[in-house]
């Protein structure tokens, strides 16, 4: 499948961003760049996006894994979504309101029925690493 483009993304983004259900957290995300198999986005952490602490909530940061590594898989040889089987975060460094972070995620390897992606958080002005995810991705059998 040829690659999407970043027009095409940021509508499914934004039809996602639009509903009336949890993915309205996602309303704050741009799509900046795309390429085979690779989505690079950003957001500024807002309070809306913060915990007790007032730094960017580990839900959101799941949620941010979750969504953009599945944009890179739709985005790469098969174009299909898939159904999680296993997603994890290593959380490294905090975020904190009015910083914007930027969201990298690249499929890494996609077989006959499991893509595996990986998704890097960092702090867009300094490159600082905040929070790692891996999420694989069952697509179904061919």
């Amino acid at each position: 499948m040829a690659s999407l483009t970043v027009k095409s993304l940021r509508e499914v983004m934004r039809a996602l961003a639009d509903s009336s259900c949890f993915d309205r957290v996602l309303s704050k995300v741009d799509i900046l760049a795309a390429s085979q198999g690779k989505v690079v986005c950003e957001m500024q952490v807002k309070e809306e996006h913060t915990n007790r602490g007032g730094t960017l909530h580990g839900g959101l940061t799941a949620t941010l894994v979750d969504v953009v590594s599945t944009l890179a898989i739709m985005n790469s040889e098969r174009g299909a979504p898939g159904v999680s089987v296993d997603m994890n975060i290593t959380y490294m460094n905090a975020a904190k309101i009015g910083e914007d972070v930027l969201i990298t995620a690249q499929v890494l390897k996609q077989g006959r029925t499991l893509a595996f992606a990986t998704v890097d958080l960092t702090n867009k002005a300094t490159g600082k690493l905040i929070a790692q995810g891996r999420h694989t991705k069952h697509l179904g059998g061919s």
